[in-house]
């Protein structure tokens, strides 16, 4: 794998950069040695964060990770990648594509167990009503939920709000 590693708000010792390469570099063994993994490590007070964007063939393979020491963060999120790629192995090798991508034969063809299936237990339908941004995030805290769906007034398309960390609200909006 080839990695490019950035820090924020943290100098990039060798130390670290060793332990990223280590850590991260277990994976390799599902990626082609031309696959590149882009490593974000930032610190802010006491959290210490890592993300990890490896992009494959039109997908990306994304985890992040918070704690309060950088190395207890890169041990967490090697793990939480090879569970995404044992459990979602079959959604994300696009079988037509897989002699092209950037994952290894062995990979493609070991059997994973699924540890658990995606089941959709309820369906909810309603009629959205249009509004603004700030309206929606008002009817999301009294329906007490973590995100609204709702059709913008200003755009007429379907948007998003949720709730963020540091009680905030993001937005997701369709690209026209």
């Amino acid at each position: 794998m080839k990695f490019t590693i950035v820090g924020k708000n943290i100098d990039v010792t060798p130390g670290l950069k060793a332990a990223v390469e280590e850590k991260i570099g277990k994976l390799e063994k599902y990626f082609t040695s031309d696959t590149d993994a882009n490593v974000t490590l930032s610190v802010d007070k006491d959290r210490h964060k890592i993300e990890v964007t490896i992009p494959v063939k039109g997908k990306i393979i994304r985890a992040e990770q918070v704690s309060n020491d950088m190395y207890v963060s890169v041990d967490l999120v090697e793990e939480v990648i090879e569970r995404q790629l044992k459990k979602y192995r079959s959604k994300i090798v696009d079988k037509q594509q897989a002699e092209v991508s950037n994952f290894k034969k062995e990979y493609l063809e070991a059997d994973y167990m699924d540890e658990e299936t995606i089941r959709i237990e309820r369906i909810k339908k309603f009629d959205p009503k249009p509004m603004y941004a700030e309206d929606a995030c008002v009817q999301m805290e009294l329906l007490g939920h973590n995100f609204f769906v709702f059709v913008n007034a200003e755009t007429d398309m379907v948007n998003v709000v949720y709730k963020r960390k540091g009680n905030t609200y993001g937005l997701i909006e369709p690209e026209v």
